[in-house]
C-alpha cells in the first residue's frame, strides 16, 4: 500500500509505483499549471514513477522553481533545433538565468544574430511535435560511452564526483542534466530567442572560445511581450549609447575595462560627490584618502591574499611585491592604528572616495557597469559591540534617503550570511548574524536571506534598486566585520580603562560611483534632474547680434552657480532647441532683440516646452523650486 499526503489530503493505492502527474491528479491538485512536482521535498519530472510512500506538492509553472524548470527546458528545446539545422554542433551548458536562459555551443559552422528567426522556426516545429522527453539513470561509464565524441559533456562527466549521472533525451537529442523537465516539448510555446555572445568553455580564457545564445521564456504570452517591451525600452536607454551621443564618457582598445570620462561626465560625478560629501559630512563622517598601492603583506594579513587574490594587480617597487588596491579597508585601519583610541570617540567613521582596481575577464566587462577601476564609496566605522544596532539604523536611514528620497527607487533588503570561503569562529558569525537580523527586524524592513553570499569576513546587508522598468540592480551594502580588526590588532581603550578590539563596519551606498552613474543614465534614458544635469541651462541665440548678450546671461548663470552652455553655432533656431531637446538640457533661453532689450529670457522648459518670457528674477525664481539636495 503507497500513502502520498499533500497538505490534509491523503492518497492511498494498491499499486505498485505511479507517475508524480498521477499522483497529482489522485490527490486533487489542480494540475494545469504544474510543470513538475516535489516528492518527499525533492523536485522531480511529473513523469518521473515513484514505488514508495511520501509528500507531494506541484511546482507550478508561475513560481520562480516552475520558470527556472521551463526555461532550462526551453534552453534545451533550442539546443535541439541547433543540432537539426547545425548536425555534428556540440554543447556546453545551457542554465537557467534570471530572465531567460543560454546555452554555449560549439557550432559546425556559423551563427549569427540573423540566424536566431531560423532557430526559433525550429523550435517551434518541434515544440508541435510534441516531442516526449525523458530521463535515463546511467552509470558514468555508460555516460562516458553515450557521449564519447562529445569533448564537453565527457569533461564534465569526468568531474562529477558521483556514481550515475542523469542524462535527458527529446528525439534526436540528448543531453546530460539532472533535471528536472517538461514532460513534452508540447508544454513549450512563450519563447523568444534574443542576442549573441562568445564565452571561452568553463569560462576560461585558455579554453575555445564557443557561441553563447540567449533567450527567454515565460508561462504567458503576455509576460513574455510585456518583457519584450521592457527589453526594447531598456535598449532604448542603453547607457553605453547614451553615455557617447551625450558626450559623458568613452571607452577605448587601449584601456579596456578603465572609462573615459568626458567634461560633462564628470560634471555629473562631481555633482554625485559634492552630494554624497554634503550627506557625509551632517552624519558625523570624516573624509580620509589612502594609496592605491601598498605592500603585499598589507593584503595577507588582511586576509585578501588567501580570499582575493585572483582578483588582484600586483607591481614591484625596489624589487619588493606591491599589490595595487582591490578595497579601501587595509588603508582605513592603518589610518585607525596612527593613534590610540578611547571609547569616546566611536563610532569612528572614516569615509574614502578610494579608487580600486579589480581584475575582470574581458569578456563579462560592461560599459560602467562592469569596469576594472572605479571609485568606491566606502566608509569604515569603528565601533563597540554595543553600538552594532544604533550604527546599522542609521546607515539604513542613509541609505532609503538617498534611495528613495533623492533618486526615486524603490529598493528592497538581503542578508547575506557566511560563505563556504570565510574567516572566523561559527561564535563570531552566529553574533554578526543575529545583529545585522535584529537590526532589520527592529524597522519592520522585509528581508530576504541570500545563504552563503557574505563577505568572508562578515555577513552583509545588500540593498537592490528597482529602476524605472523594474530592472534590479545591487547598490549598497552593510557589512559586519569581527574579523580584520582582530588580524590588524587594532585596539581602543574601553570605559574601563583596558584594551579592547572594535567591531568594523564596511559600507557603501552608491557602491562604485561610475556605475552608479551607469544606472542612473539608464533609470533616466538621460535626462536627467534639474540638479545633476551636466547642462542646466542652454542659452540658444537668435542670431550673431544676440551673442554678447549670450555671454552676459552666461557669466551671470555661472555666479548663481549653474552649468551653462550658450549655442553659439550659425544655424536655424528650431534646429538649435531641437538639438538641445536631444541633449536632454532641463532649460533652453531663447534670446533676441527682444530679450535683449527688456532684459529677458524665452524660457522652454524639457518636460513642458514653451513658458514664456520672463524677467531673470522670475527665471532665478523658477529655478529655486527646483528640488535640489545640494542647496
Amino acid at each position: 500500500m503507497l500513502q502520498f499526503k499533500h497538505e490534509d489530503k491523503v492518497f492511498e493505492t494498491d499499486n505498485g509505483s505511479m507517475t508524480l502527474h498521477e499522483v497529482i491528479k489522485s490527490l486533487g491538485i489542480d494540475s494545469k499549471k504544474a510543470i513538475a512536482a516535489n516528492f518527499n521535498g525533492e523536485p522531480r519530472d511529473l513523469s518521473a514513477s515513484v514505488s514508495t510512500s511520501g509528500e507531494v506538492s506541484a511546482i507550478t509553472v508561475d513560481s520562480p522553481e516552475g520558470l527556472e524548470i521551463l526555461r532550462h527546458s526551453t534552453a534545451h528545446l533550442m539546443a535541439q533545433a541547433i543540432l537539426r539545422l547545425y548536425p555534428g554542433s556540440h554543447f556546453g551548458v545551457g542554465p537557467a538565468i534570471k530572465d531567460g536562459f543560454y546555452y554555449d555551443v560549439d557550432v559546425a559552422g556559423t551563427i549569427t544574430e540573423e540566424d536566431l528567426p531560423k532557430i526559433e522556426a525550429e523550435m517551434r516545429k518541434i515544440s508541435g511535435a510534441a516531442e516526449k522527453v525523458t530521463r535515463e539513470d546511467m552509470s558514468k561509464a555508460d555516460a562516458l560511452k553515450f557521449f564519447a565524441d562529445d569533448p564537453y559533456k565527457t569533461e564534465l562527466i569526468t568531474d562529477i564526483d558521483a556514481e550515475t549521472v542523469s542524462v535527458y533525451k527529446q528525439g534526436e537529442y540528448a543531453d546530460l542534466c539532472r533535471g528536472p523537465h517538461v514532460e513534452s516539448t508540447a508544454k513549450l510555446h512563450n519563447f523568444k530567442l534574443l542576442t549573441i555572445a562568445g564565452a571561452y568553455w568553463r569560462g576560461d580564457e585558455h579554453n575555445k572560445m564557443l557561441t553563447r545564445i540567449y533567450g527567454t521564456a515565460f508561462a504567458t504570452p503576455d509576460e513574455l511581450k510585456e518583457y519584450l517591451r521592457r527589453m526594447e525600452e531598456a535598449k532604448l536607454r542603453d547607457h553605453r549609447k547614451l553615455g557617447k551621443d551625450l558626450d559623458l564618457f568613452s571607452l577605448h582598445e587601449e584601456g579596456p575595462g578603465f572609462p573615459f570620462f568626458h567634461p560633462k561626465g564628470m560634471a555629473i560625478m562631481n555633482t554625485l560627490i559634492d552630494f554624497w560629501r554634503r550627506e557625509h559630512v551632517k552624519r558625523g563622517y570624516t573624509e580620509i584618502k589612502t594609496p592605491q598601492i601598498l605592500d603585499r603583506e598589507l593584503w595577507m594579513r588582511s586576509g585578501h591574499w588567501d580570499h582575493y587574490r585572483d582578483n588582484m594587480y600586483f607591481t614591484e617597487i625596489d624589487e619588493k611585491p606591491y599589490a595595487i588596491k582591490p578595497m579601501n579597508c587595509p588603508g582605513s585601519i592603518l589610518v585607525y592604528k596612527t593613534q590610540l583610541r578611547s571609547y569616546r570617540e566611536l563610532p569612528m567613521r572614516l569615509a574614502e572616495l578610494g579608487c580600486v582596481h579589480r581584475h575582470e575577464r574581458s569578456g563579462v566587462l560592461h560599459g560602467l557597469m562592469r569596469v576594472r577601476c572605479f571609485t568606491q564609496d566606502d566608509s569604515h566605522t569603528y565601533i563597540t559591540p554595543e553600538q552594532i544596532k544604533d550604527e546599522v539604523l542609521a546607515i539604513m536611514e542613509l541609505d532609503r534617503y538617498v534611495y528613495t528620497d533623492v533618486f526615486g527607487f524603490k529598493y528592497t533588503v538581503e542578508l547575506s550570511t557566511r560563505p563556504e570561503d570565510s574567516m572566523g569562529t561559527d561564535e563570531q558569525w552566529e553574533a554578526a548574524e543575529s545583529a545585522l537580523r535584529d537590526a532589520l527586524e527592529s524597522t519592520g524592513t522585509p528581508y530576504t536571506i541570500n545563504p552563503g553570499d557574505g563577505a568572508f569576513y562578515g555577513p552583509k546587508i545588500d540593498f537592490h534598486l528597482e529602476d524605472c522598468i523594474g530592472r534590479t540592480w545591487q547598490c549598497g551594502t552593510i557589512q559586519l566585520d569581527f574579523q580584520m580588526p582582530g588580524r590588524f590588532d587594532v585596539k581602543y581603550i574601553g570605559e574601563d580603562g583596558a584594551e579592547h578590539t572594535p567591531v568594523m563596519i564596511h559600507r557603501v551606498v552608491f557602491g562604485s560611483i561610475e556605475r552608479f552613474m551607469g544606472i542612473l543614465i539608464e533609470h533616466y534614458a538621460g535626462a536627467f534632474p534639474y540638479w545633476l544635469a551636466p547642462v542646466q541651462v542652454k542659452i540658444i541665440p537668435i542670431a550673431s547680434d544676440h551673442m554678447d548678450y549670450a555671454r552676459e546671461l552666461q557669466s551671470e548663470f555661472m555666479d548663481w552657480g549653474l552649468r551653462v552652455e550658450i549655442d553659439s553655432r550659425e544655424e536655424k533656431l528650431g534646429r538649435k532647441i531641437r538639438d538641445a531637446q536631444m541633449q536632454k538640457v532641463p532649460y533652453m533661453l531663447v534670446v533676441g532683440d527682444k530679450e535683449k532689450e527688456a532684459r529677458t529670457v524665452g524660457v522652454r522648459k524639457r518636460s513642458e516646452g514653451d513658458l514664456g518670457s520672463m524677467s531673470l528674477d522670475a527665471f532665478r525664481e523658477l529655478l529655486s523650486k527646483e528640488f535640489n539636495p545640494i542647496h
